[in-house]
This record gives structure tokens, C-alpha cells and sequence, in this order.
């Protein structure tokens, strides 16, 4: 039996509404559109059986497939609702209050079972922040942090703790995905000059540090991200401080490090420095992508080994997504970028398409893995609210814009179970569409009245580095190289004609060893005058002249000089007359 289409879910002013999915893209009828703009939230159940929502009033649950309402809870100001993972447990939280006379508030996170609509266990959880507890897959455990323990509950029994972990200071948890026995990941930030630290453990062994499957300790961190791989193998944690002391960035400061539960850990290397943008695991969990440095980003595919696999070159790029397959990346530039995307295929390394969602604050592969959504919601945008749903071969299949001044706040596709539906071959022929894909417009740079009847020239702030399956090879000369490219390989010619003049020179006043050509370049001695006056005349004419080579460059790239700097220029030809009568005394 084929699985149903992926329905997309969008919550807005103009009310809450379900959208079937590719390729029909209509709205659905079987759940009836709710008009009220009181919605404040809505979430699917993991195998998207199961739909809940708040509207201002209840929280409701439906099931997906007949509309059937399940149950209503009195809860008017709930603003965050998750269903645990085997669907037994709805969790909802509202906004804690304090009573008037400063005692405890009431509680106000409350767990419900499901099927029976009885509320389970409430707790006080004053903090949005990792506000719902952590499940594993099986729901054979649950755990959620109360001061510097985290507490442990047995088969969704929440009224006997099964087991604790206690730690100073923790800050954060997070279960390991997949199949028992589960894994748990502890934050705890370093205190008094001390290093913070992350550490692995295995369920129930909590008994010291000797207990724990693996530790790692980093400085410069004031937060950290820690993310597992599916199969529960290794966690990436993420550590950065809030300010960059250097200045460097307005960012503040971030390293990645590489945790597995066999003990291992390292220190993921990045060859361009700058804030860490994304971080994301392939779902066949053997590698993981790193959106970093500073613009154009870069973006590179790792191993488990840390080593490099893949380098995508730079551009204007600040996060990655993988689809559910794991065969198709995207790398794309949203919130203050232009949105632009590049589409890849990770198992060839071969470049898609390059489609371009402008303004978008979204994006979401839709789980058949072929489909995605980009949005722009408020409050992160007020204006030019709307979806956009795209084939991964550029194609723009649908379009909706809201009408002026209303707005979409939310939009979500219906999840599937892993492996619903079957991986297909990538094709690099995009899909038929009625819709024309968007084209980012060139701007053009501001040019200066006095400028403007002149000859265009390039003025590049950045380099682009292409992916290194597309950079030129040694020796490959079919396209014509950029000014700079043309600048260092005239330099480096320059360079390596010098030293081979000075080789000969060399051999022409004394006589060499035969074992001289098989020495390093390093130990080389460089021709000297013997006399350490002469010498320094020498080195600096030749930083004089290196100075007046660069002012060239600046003038024939339309540049205006000072007056200063074009006096130096018209002393060239006497300094390279110095420069020789220098050389030829000795």
C-alpha cells in the first residue's frame, strides 16, 4: 500500500488550515479550517497519526485520518504542546504566574495520557527553555531536569523517580535516539576558572565520572549544543561563549567537538575561522555537515574520523538540511541572506540546482524527500508572509501569499515513521511547473558621479572559493585566471627565477657540493655582499620597490592615488638604478 501524501499544516491570521501535499496542493477538507486567529500552537504526534492544537479556548486532539476528536483540555493559555514519542503522552506547558502573595505558582506543565484524557503528573517548570521532558524512542524511560539532577521516570510512571543523576551545576541533557539500552549526554559549564565539560552515559550507570562512556572538557564556552547521531554512536557538541574576546566577531566564539560513546573525542578542525553557523547530522549517521566562518561561509562534509570528506567551497550560505533519505543536501542563506540554496547530491557530490526564496525564515523537507517548504513567517518578518513549496530539482511548484497586513505565523508538514517512504534516484532534470522559479537579481554596487562614465571594474569584496570538485587542476590553464591569481603567479614566477639565478650565480664563483642540488630549499644560504651594511641597502630597495609594484596595481584598477603616493611611483626607475650598481660591486 502506497502512503498517504503528506499533508502541511499553516497557522496564521487568517486562521489554522491543512494543505495536502504534492502534487495536488489544495487545501484539505476533511478537517475543517478554523477562522479564529486565537491559535497559538499546533504540533503532529512522531508518525503523524495525531494532531493537537491550541485555540485560545482548549487544547484539541484529532485523529489525522478520520478527524475524530479524541480529547479537550481546559487549557487556554497553553503555548507549547509535544506528543511522546509512541503517542501515549500529550505534554503541554503555559506561562508560569506566581500567586499575588509571592507563594509557589500553580503547576503548569501537565502530562495527559492520551487514550484515557486523565492527567498524569503536573510539575512547576518556570522556564520555557528544554521545557519538555525527553523520551526515549521505546518510552521505556523519561527525564527531565530539576536543579542539578536529572530525573528518570519507568514507563511513563511519574509519580516514583526510577533513578537520578546528579551533577553541580548541569545545565543540559539530551537522550540518545534509537533503540535501547538509551544513552544520555550531560552540559555542565566550568565554574571558577575551570573547563566545562560533556559526558556520556549509559542507562542506569550513574556512578561517577568512572561510570561514564566517555568525557570531554573544552574552555570558551558559555553554552553548548549537543547533537546525536541516529544510531546513538557519537554526539556533536557545539561550545561557544556569548563574546568574542579577540573582537573578531559580534558572534562571540564557537569550536565543535566530536564525542563517541566508545571513548573517543576530538576537536573538529575548520579551515576557515568564524562563527559556526550549522551543524547537522546525515541520517545514515557515518557523516555530518559544518556550515562555518566568516562570509562567504563555508561548508564541509566530515567522517566520523573528523576528516574532511567533502568541501563545498564558500558562499552566502548559513545553514544545511538533510533529507530524510539522507542523499540530498541543501545549503542555504536565510534570515539576513538572500536566500539563496544550492541542492546537492552527497553520494556523487554533483550540484543539482540553485533555486532562490527570498526573505524565507523556514525551511522543511517534506518527508517523501523530494519536496520542501520555504516560508516567511512573522514576527521574524511582518511583511511578504507566504509559502513556498519546491521540487529539489529547482522547480517551484506552489505558491501562496498572504493578503497585505496578514500574517502566517507557523507552518509544519505531517510526519512519517522513517522509512515510509522509499529513497528514489536522484535526477538532475528539473520537473515540469506552471510557476516560474524565482531569479535572484544582480544589484548593481553605488558608483560616484565621477565614476560613472568610466569603464566597470571589478570590485569584489570576496573571493569566492568553488567546491573543490570544481576547482581548476595544476597545470589546467583552459580558463583565464582572475587579476589576483595573475598577480601571485607573477609573483611566484618572479620568486623561483630569482632563486635559480642565484643557484647559477652561485656556482659560477665557488664551487659547490655535489650534494647541494638534493638540499632543502630552507637550508639554501641566500648571496650575500659580505658586508652587512650593503645587504640591509639592498633589502630595503627591494621592500621600496615591492611597495611601489602594489600602488601600480591599485592605479591600473582605477584607484586615485595621493599625490604622495605617485611621487613614489616616478622614483622606480632610480631606485632600480641603485639596486644595481648595488648588486654588481659584489
Amino acid at each position: 500500500m502506497a502512503p498517504s501524501t503528506p499533508l502541511l499544516a499553516v497557522r496564521g491570521s487568517e486562521g489554522f488550515y491543512m494543505l495536502n501535499g504534492p502534487p495536488s496542493f489544495t487545501e484539505n477538507t476533511t478537517l475543517q479550517r478554523d477562522f479564529g486567529k486565537n491559535c497559538k500552537v499546533f504540533t503532529f504526534s512522531k508518525d503523524g497519526s495525531l494532531f493537537a492544537w491550541c485555540n485560545g479556548e482548549k487544547v484539541n486532539i484529532v485523529n489525522v485520518a478520520n478527524t475524530e476528536l479524541l480529547h479537550s483540555f481546559a487549557l487556554p493559555k497553553a503555548v507549547c504542546l509535544e506528543f511522546s514519542p509512541k503517542n501515549n503522552v500529550l505534554a503541554t506547558w503555559q506561562t508560569y504566574t506566581s500567586a499575588k502573595d509571592g507563594t509557589t505558582g500553580m503547576p503548569n506543565l501537565q502530562l495527559y495520557n492520551v487514550k484515557t484524557g486523565k492527567c498524569l503528573k503536573s510539575f512547576i517548570q518556570k522556564k520555557m527553555q528544554n521545557w519538555c521532558p525527553c523520551w526515549a524512542d521505546n518510552e521505556s524511560i523519561c527525564a527531565r531536569i530539576v536543579n542539578n539532577e536529572v530525573h528518570f521516570f519507568e514507563n511513563n510512571n511519574f509519580d516514583t523517580i526510577a533513578n537520578k543523576l546528579h551533577l553541580q551545576k548541569i545545565n543540559d541533557f539530551v537522550l540518545s535516539p534509537g533503540p535501547q539500552p538509551s544513552k544520555v549526554a550531560v552540559y555542565v559549564p566550568g565554574s571558577k576558572g575551570g573547563p566545562s565539560f560533556v559526558r556520556l552515559y549509559q542507562y542506569p550507570n550513574f556512578g561517577g565520572p568512572q561510570s561514564a562512556l566517555a568525557n570531554k572538557s573544552f574552555f570558551k564556552a558559555d553554552k553548548a549544543t549537543m547533537l546525536w547521531n541516529n544510531k546513538a554512536t557519537a554526539v556533536l557538541v557545539i561550545a561557544s561563549t556569548e563574546v568574542d574576546k579577540t573582537g573578531a566577531s559580534y558572534y562571540g566564539e564557537q569550536t565543535l567537538h566530536y564525542i563517541a560513546t566508545n571513548g573517543e573525542s576530538a576537536v573538529v578542525q575548520l579551515s576557515k575561522n568564524g562563527p559556526i553557523y550549522d551543524v547537522v547530522w546525515n541520517p545514515n549517521s557515518t557523516e555530518f555537515c559544518a556550515v562555518y566562518g566568516f562570509m562567504p561561509a563555508k561548508a564541509t562534509v566530515f567522517n566520523l574520523k573528523c576528516d574532511p570528506l567533502f568541501d563545498f567551497g564558500t558562499g552566502p550560505r548559513n545553514a544545511a538540511y538533510y533529507n530524510s533519505p539522507g542523499h540530498i543536501l541543501v545549503l542555504a542563506g536565510f534570515g539576513n541572506l538572500r536566500g539563496q540554496m544550492e541542492v546537492w547530491d552527497v553520494k556523487n557530490y554533483k550540484l543539482i540546482s540553485k533555486p532562490v526564496a527570498s526573505d524565507s525564515t523556514y525551511f522543511a523537507w517534506c518527508p517523501d524527500g523530494e519536496h520542501f517548504v520555504t516560508a516567511t513567517c512573522a514576527p521574524r518578518l511582518r511583511v511578504g508572509n507566504g509559502y513556498k513549496i519546491w521540487h529539489y530539482t529547482g522547480s517551484l511548484l506552489h505558491k501562496y501569499e498572504v493578503p497585505p497586513n496578514a500574517e502566517i505565523w507557523q507552518v509544519s508538514w505531517q510526519p512519517f515513521l522513517d522509512g515510509t517512504f522509499p529513497a528514489k534516484a536522484v535526477t538532475y532534470q528539473a520537473v515540469p511547473s506552471e510557476l516560474p522559479s524565482a531569479e535572484l537579481k544582480a544589484a548593481e554596487a553605488y558608483r560616484p558621479p565621477a565614476l560613472r562614465n568610466k569603464p566597470i571594474t571589478s570590485t569584489k569584496l570576496h573571493e569566492e572559493e568553488p567546491p573543490q570538485n570544481m576547482k581548476p587542476q595544476p597545470g589546467n590553464s583552459d580558463k583565464p585566471l582572475s587579476k589576483t591569481a595573475l598577480k601571485n603567479q607573477r609573483k611566484h614566477e618572479a620568486k623561483k627565477a630569482a632563486k635559480q639565478e642565484a643557484k647559477i650565480g652561485g656556482s659560477q664563483e665557488s664551487t659547490p657540493s655535489p650534494a647541494l642540488p638534493n638540499v632543502p630549499r630552507s637550508t639554501v644560504p641566500s648571496v650575500t655582499s659580505g658586508d652587512p651594511e650593503i645587504d640591509k641597502k639592498i633589502k630595503n630597495l627591494k621592500k621600496k620597490l615591492k611597495a611601489i609594484e602594489q600602488l601600480k596595481d591599485q592605479a591600473s584598477t582605477g584607484k586615485q592615488l595621493e599625490k604622495n603616493q605617485l611621487e613614489k611611483i616616478q622614483k622606480e626607475a632610480a631606485l632600480l638604478q641603485e639596486l644595481e650598481d648595488l648588486e654588481l660591486g659584489f
